[in-house]
């Protein structure tokens, strides 16, 4: 009880299930063939696909958990070295603890889209051509990078736990905009929050949407740093490869190994580098 308790995620679970449900529903009534342009007849689910992404969702479960329990290690070793200390029991330590994951989500998100490797773990979230709440549970395998982001949390006197918790609430807000079947919000809200529709910017493989909307509760974060891009029409999603398989297993680890390709046919250790921390698609001629 006391692991559900610091793991809202688990405690999500009938919630993802019922939103699946709705979404079906609601793309069952939209799909009349009276919307076109922006708003034609949404793409809803496909069996293989779905069946990948949920395949993915629950060996990301198993995975992330043994990366957690180890990160947890560690992050209670800088939590004890640190003459830090933030009171868990005071409401403002909690929007501290809000504002900073959810920075820092920000930071670690706009990196995996821009440094090779981190994109190598990430891009298997992007890898369908389809938005749904299935697409939401398309989760990576390889967690590591972004468990480094959180390491000044600990050093900041943030309890472990709290940062778990916390981090589980973010993920959990994330589900929810993951969806062709909510339009634009009323304006408030998209000014600060993220939302659906800013979130179908982010997936999109569409050049004037490419590495937009890093943000994963707040949106304000990617309107400070000029990442920003409304939803003008609607986006076409995926990678900006065809992606060709079903396959868990190639879709999470297919980039690395192209990366991997890439660094042992390099001659220089300039390119080896390249390849590894420069941009996805960077080459030595770029």
């Amino acid at each position: 009880m006391d692991h559900l308790l610091r793991d809202p995620s688990l405690l999500a679970v009938p919630f993802f299930v019922l939103f699946i449900v709705l979404e079906l529903v609601a793309l069952k009534v939209l799909d009349d063939g009276e919307r076109d342009g922006p708003n034609a007849p949404l793409m809803g689910y496909a069996g293989k696909d779905s069946r990948a992404s949920l395949s993915m969702g629950l060996g990301s479960v198993v995975i992330n958990g043994g990366a957690r329990a180890a990160a947890l290690l560690g992050y209670t070793v800088l939590y004890a070295v640190t003459p830090l200390r933030l009171d868990p029991h005071g409401w403002w330590t909690w929007v501290v603890a809000l504002l900073l994951v959810d920075l820092l989500w920000y930071s670690y998100h706009r990196s995996s889209h821009r440094i090779r490797v981190l994109w190598a773990m990430h891009q298997a979230h992007h890898s369908s051509v389809h938005f749904n709440y299935t697409t939401a549970l398309r989760q990576k395998w390889n967690p590591w990078g972004e468990l480094l982001f959180w390491v000044p949390l600990p050093l900041l006197g943030i309890p472990p736990w709290m940062i778990f918790f916390v981090f589980s609430l973010n993920l959990v807000y994330q589900f929810w905009v993951h969806t062709e079947t909510i339009p634009k919000l009323w304006r408030p809200i998209e000014l600060v929050f993220n939302t659906p529709s800013h979130h179908r910017v982010h997936h999109a493989s569409d050049a004037e949407y490419l590495d937009r909307n890093y943000g994963g509760i707040l949106i304000v974060w990617d309107r400070l740093f000029g990442t920003f891009r409304e939803e003008q029409q609607r986006p076409r999603y995926g990678l900006t490869h065809p992606v060709t398989t079903f396959n868990p297993f190639r879709l999470q680890y297919a980039e690395f190994a192209q990366m991997v390709r890439e660094v042992r046919a390099a001659r220089r250790w300039r390119d080896r580098l390249g390849y590894v921390f420069a941009p996805p698609g960077w080459s030595p001629e770029s």
